[in-house]
C-alpha cells in the first residue's frame, strides 16, 4: 500500500476517536455508537492492508511520544 494510503486511514482514525470523545462528552449515544463503528471500520481496512495502526488512543499517544 502507499504511504499516502496509509497516511489517509490514520488522519481518519485520529479525526473519528476526536469525534468519538466529543461525542462521549456529550452524551451522545447515537454518535458514540457511529464512531465505535467508524473506528472498527478502519481498523478492519488498515488489517486487509497489511497496516498497523494502533488499537486504541492510549496507543498512539504512546507511539508519538
Amino acid at each position: 500500500m502507499t504511504a499516502m494510503f496509509d497516511q489517509e486511514l490514520r488522519e481518519q482514525l485520529a479525526q473519528a476517536r476526536k469525534e468519538l470523545a466529543a461525542a462521549r462528552t456529550e452524551e451522545d449515544a447515537d454518535g458514540v455508537q457511529a464512531y465505535e463503528g467508524r473506528i472498527a471500520g478502519l481498523l478492519r481496512l488498515a488489517a486487509q492492508h497489511g497496516i498497523t495502526l494502533p488499537h486504541s488512543a492510549d496507543e498512539e499517544e504512546r507511539r508519538e511520544s
